[in-house]
């Protein structure tokens, strides 16, 4: 059945392997961007800006179903903002009769005030619950790290292992975590579409492997380099964690070594001390399949690098 389905933040990282996957599923896509004259992407081009509640009602206009994969991770009040754009875009997919909104948010095990998760993770599960909020039933996936080309947190870790023979980090390098490779994020948005079962409900999603980030690390350049890299992790100072001088000194760092500006880095490294890992499976009912391997899923994007004409 061929359905009308609008893909916000199409030209990014998922947003943009999705509405090719969807596209080629037959679907009618609508790929929402700041700057359509600009798009190249798969599916056509509609203006719209979620967080200056610019065109929703125009992109949502006869949508059947609407992915909801923006945020503002490099901006210092992604909270504010990201909730605001939430209820926007809540609002105009109600009026428009939108039936099923799909979001991917964050991991993460949340207590009664949510105290236990980072900002960064806190705010992706308020997103999740505003979206719902004008009565559109909310699937959302909730994903760790997402392995794949041009990834933000995979290219932290290409160019971290390519430019560091030896790596001094924080404790958190010891945080487990359930990573997920690109193509089984994408079989997963696919898959819920329209999914009477999905509807309303929250899964976790993650391939099998939980690993350390210092794992991740030292696997990563292992499949990369084929060597090894050291990490040497430091000991624990108390009033420094992964937020404030600590999380400063950290993502001024990363932005030197590494192309990611110095906002995004910092809001991610203030997640690292929170465990992310699978505490449910029922998408395997929903969604069966095996997910790879974390050995695979570097393979995968090394691979996607290549074939751009890129080096490692």
């Amino acid at each position: 059945m061929t359905l009308s389905v609008l893909v916000t933040g199409a030209s990014g990282f998922i947003g943009s392997h999705l509405a090719r996957a969807l596209v080629d599923e037959g679907h009618d896509v609508r790929a929402m961007t700041r700057r359509p004259d600009d798009y190249s992407g798969a599916g056509s081009p509609v203006a719209g800006d979620v967080f200056a509640d610019d065109g929703l009602a125009e992109a949502l206009a006869g949508v059947d179903v609407a992915y909801y994969l923006v945020h503002s991770l490099d901006s210092d009040d992604f909270e504010a903002q990201d909730a605001k754009a939430a209820r926007a875009f809540s609002r105009a997919a109600a009026d428009a009769g939108v039936r099923q909104i799909i979001y991917l948010g964050g991991l993460g095990v949340e207590s009664g005030d949510g105290a236990d998760l980072s900002p960064h993770l806190r705010s992706r599960r308020e997103v999740e619950k505003l979206l719902a909020s004008d009565g559109v039933p909310v699937t959302a996936l909730r994903a760790a790290v997402v392995v794949g080309h041009l990834g933000v947190s995979w290219e932290i870790t290409r160019q971290l292992i390519k430019a560091m023979p030896l790596m001094v980090a924080p404790g958190w390098v010891s945080t487990r975590t359930q990573p997920i490779g690109l193509s089984d994020v994408i079989r997963y948005l696919v898959g819920v579409l329209d999914h009477p079962d999905a509807l309303g409900r929250s899964f976790d999603v993650g391939g099998p492997d939980v690993l350390t980030y210092e794992q991740m690390l030292r696997r990563a350049s292992e499949v990369q380099h084929g060597r090894d890299v050291p990490v040497v992790a430091m000991p624990a100072v108390k009033g420094l964690g992964s937020t404030g001088l600590a999380a400063d000194f950290a993502s001024f760092g990363l932005s030197l070594i590494t192309d990611v500006d110095a906002a995004t880095a910092r809001n991610l490294i203030a997640s690292m001390e929170t465990e992310v890992v699978v505490t449910e499976t029922s998408i395997r009912e929903v969604v069966p399949f095996e997910p790879m391997g974390y050995d695979d899923m570097v393979r995968a994007a090394l691979s996607a690098r290549l074939a751009e004409g890129l080096t490692l």
